[in-house]
């Protein structure tokens, strides 16, 4: 069963850090990435990685967001330095199997002022 598990989520002051990580099973995933949704606006990009180490960031997070993946573990991460208020939403991990995109369940990441 393919599975794409987020932890690391919480409430952190601004300038603050927390590293996500997004446990995967069931395959291996070509891209992966990381999403966020805050309240009532809509869920939008925050950084990709492909298998082979292709890097992409949202302009709103680039010098300040790590993506990195370990895939002798099938783990993707996201370290997420300077912390600003704007950042506070729910975090998800996606990735690709063939054509197939699958989503995590999201991990709440609050940054407060």
């Amino acid at each position: 069963q393919v599975q794409l598990v987020e932890s690391g989520g919480g409430l952190v002051q601004a300038g603050g850090s927390l590293k996500l990580s997004c446990a995967a099973s069931g395959s291996i995933f070509r891209t992966m990435g990381w999403y966020r949704q805050a309240s009532g606006k809509q869920r939008e990009l925050v950084a990709t990685i492909t298998n082979s180490g292709y890097i992409n960031y949202a302009d709103s997070v680039q010098g300040r967001f790590t993506i990195s993946r370990d895939n002798a573990k099938n783990t993707l991460y996201l370290q997420m330095n300077s912390l600003k208020p704007e950042d506070t939403a729910v975090y998800y991990c996606n990735g690709f199997i063939g054509v197939n995109l699958y989503w995590g369940q999201g991990t709440q990441v609050t940054v407060s002022s």
